[in-house]
């Protein structure tokens, strides 16, 4: 029997749906799975009729619970380990150059790596019966793509530092409480409450959104001037748009704008 292919992928209405597809497993991401990330963020970003990625884990109980401790042989030796983004076998290096929005519909363990997808992603709705933890250092190692570096931006120092160091898993409240979650919903409420995010930003202008999305990530690293430069410079390229002037006009006539991303 063919086994089912461990992502799915499918695009509606603007939006994309990526789900990882290894219920049994807890949807532990492999090697090749990584492959797929890359695969699907580099059309989710070249085709133009795709306005947004939303992320989800199949089954009941994991969201993700992160790289598949069995298969990490597979990323190869140590130094193809640190290389792998070059390999394409890291899931977390093409979500983080992704220029179009992202959503994680998190239901069930989000764990280290799985951990990592969510933070990557720009939105995260979380059911209530969601858990949370990045327990790789209860393994002997800790996370390489965010857990360190991001979850801290996130979250704040004090806050991550308790998620990394300890290793405890922690409930969907007090990732909610602590920022990571942005809507902490039901488990009937989950889809729902996506779909609305997933379909007001697909219709927003995507040159506006894109711009607003680079700067809000590169402003993370930088001080409040260099970010307010880019901020300005984006402004400037988004009122030069054929978008913009559809806004101002569509608001003059007090009807809804056609966007068409020029």
């Amino acid at each position: 029997m063919t086994e089912e292919p461990h992502i799915l992928y499918s695009v509606e209405n603007g939006v994309a749906h990526m789900q990882m597809n290894r219920p049994k497993k807890l949807n532990a991401i492999t090697a090749a799975m990584g492959g797929e990330f890359v695969r699907i963020c580099r059309e989710v970003d070249y085709r133009d009729d795709i306005k947004v990625l939303v992320i989800s884990g199949a089954g009941e109980r994991s969201f993700s619970a992160g790289s598949d401790v069995g298969a990490l042989d597979d990323l190869g030796e140590p130094w193809e380990q640190r290389n792998r983004a070059e390999y394409d076998r890291d899931y977390i290096a093409p979500l983080l150059k992704l220029r179009k929005p992202a959503i994680a519909a998190i239901d069930g363990y989000c764990l280290g790596g799985g951990l990592e997808v969510a933070m990557s992603c720009d939105i995260r709705v979380a059911t209530e019966r969601s858990s949370f933890g990045a327990p790789e250092v209860r393994r002997g190692w800790h996370a390489g793509s965010g857990n360190t570096s991001i979850l801290p931006r996130l979250i704040g120092y004090g806050n991550a530092a308790r998620w990394v160091l300890t290793g405890d898993i922690f409930p969907a409240a007090e990732a909610h409480r602590v920022g990571f979650v942005q809507d902490l919903v039901s488990v009937e409420e989950l889809w729902p409450r996506v779909h609305a995010i997933a379909d007001r930003l697909a219709k927003n202008p995507p040159i506006a959104v894109q711009s607003a999305k680079n700067i809000i990530k590169q402003s993370q690293g930088t001080s409040i001037m260099q970010g307010l430069a880019w901020e300005n410079d984006g402004y400037t390229l988004c009122m030069g748009t054929e978008d913009a002037a559809e806004g101002i006009k569509a608001f003059a006539e007090k009807r809804d704008p056609v966007f068409r991303g020029r």
